[in-house]
């Protein structure tokens, strides 16, 4: 929004509100237009989860980010870090402009894997840098280190964050919440997370066992662990999950009017390879063969929709990976055709489907070859990866999460904020 648009809008709000024209009304009235001005985001109301993800909106919702009179008064002359990245948008505005245009005093920036931007390839190093739109630090939290410092923090009254997460253990977003709320623990800060809705809020698969902990599954939590953000900070806090068993003094300010019963379709890609709906629906399913020989479609324009490998040439599908800037620069199996599945108009289910897994691996010829380290590391445990290799059903598999997932499921009762 241009700024005089913006100032005919405070003018207009004042008229109607009869407000005086003194520096404290006029930070009343800065709020309340501000409030005004937001665009609500859309969710589509599907409660049949075995239908297909295509839905028209029929529902309305505000992000916590949307529902400033319910922190910003707070953050008045206080010095305030933010841990954003490019989904951290209030209708067609980006967060930190919205509060620097307010006057908010913010002092730096802190970004978590793809960096501010959401540019970055999935793994690669982000450097330290300055945003030039914005002329604030902008420290990387997927680079040298992956957690502040104290001196990164200690010059700051408030950090928040706000980022649009997937619902699944190893989406590194939740890792970087995790160290952030160390950090603040550590300094005597107050973390605010502004809360988004959970696109996969369900629960499913194998919790996380201790020896597996890693950057991609800090918490012993399902694949799919069925919360948002703002209630798995309070997990982590309740629980005791931080270094030290620390806490951090925390603040959620929840979205209004949404159900985890509800499709809630993301206004932004949450990262560079989930593009829409059917990526992110199909991520908790496919991103076990990231731990593979099987190529998820990363260098292609639908990535986690096709699945294949140049050696599977008897399947029916047919896909060749390129380097795409601003998705996937390096893509396994570059310029190789890949034989495989097609899943982009695939009926996904709200579950995980180890279907495919399963399916890919006893069609792989190599079957010696076929896992790399790192699906364990996905996975949580090494028990998967034996299943599938003695030749488990999915349905014997998954009966033998139900334990570890029943457990959760009454610790994770304490912590809902949703219906």
């Amino acid at each position: 929004m241009c700024k005089i648009g913006f100032e005919n809008r405070i003018a207009n709000c004042s008229r109607r509100t009869g407000y005086p024209n003194n520096p404290t009304s006029m930070r009343i009235r800065v709020i309340i237009s501000i409030s005004l001005l937001v665009l609500s985001v859309q969710c589509t109301r599907r409660n049949d989860t075995s239908a297909p993800l295509q839905a028209v909106s029929d529902a309305v919702l505000t992000v916590g980010a949307a529902q400033f009179e319910r922190y910003l008064p707070a953050l008045s002359g206080k010095s305030v870090a933010l841990v954003v990245n490019h989904t951290s948008m209030v209708g067609e505005t980006h967060l930190a402009d919205t509060l620097k245009a307010l006057g908010i005093n913010l002092v730096r920036i802190f970004a978590p894997e793809h960096g501010f931007r959401g540019t970055a390839d999935p793994g690669e190093h982000v450097e330290d840098s300055v945003d030039r739109r914005l002329g604030l630090p902008v420290v990387s939290l997927y680079g040298d280190n992956r957690k502040p410092k104290p001196d990164q923090i200690e010059d700051i009254d408030f950090v928040i964050f706000d980022i649009q997460d997937v619902g699944t253990r190893f989406y590194t977003y939740i890792s970087t919440l995790h160290y952030v709320m160390e950090a603040c623990a550590e300094s005597d800060k107050k973390l605010i997370v502004l809360d988004r809705p959970n696109p996969n809020a369900y629960v499913d698969g194998p919790t996380l066992q201790p020896a597996f902990k890693s950057f991609v599954g800090m918490h012993p939590i399902p694949v799919v662990h069925g919360v948002t953000v703002g209630e798995l900070a309070q997990m982590i806090n309740g629980e005791g999950w931080l270094g030290d068993s620390a806490k951090c003094e925390l603040e959620v300010v929840p979205v209004s009017n949404w159900s985890r019963s509800e499709f809630y379709s993301c206004p932004v890609r949450p990262s560079p390879n989930l593009p829409d709906d059917q990526s992110i629906r199909l991520y908790p399913s496919l991103c076990f063969f990231e731990g593979t020989v099987i190529s998820v479609g990363r260098g292609t324009q639908t990535p986690f929709q096709v699945i294949g490998n140049p050696l599977l040439k008897d399947m029916p599908y047919r896909f060749t990976p390129v380097s795409i800037e601003g998705m996937m620069k390096n893509p396994p199996f570059e310029n190789e055709v890949c034989y495989g599945i097609d899943l982009r108009n695939a009926t996904v289910e709200r579950r995980l489907n180890l279907q495919y897994v399963i399916d890919m691996y006893n069609a792989y010829p190599d079957k010696k070859n076929f896992f790399t380290g790192y699906f364990n590391t996905l996975a949580g445990n090494e028990i998967l990866r034996t299943q599938i290799e003695e030749g488990a059903s999915e349905e014997t598999i998954r009966e033998s999460w139900q334990p570890g997932l029943q457990r959760y499921m009454e610790m994770r009762e304490k912590y809902l904020m949703y219906p």
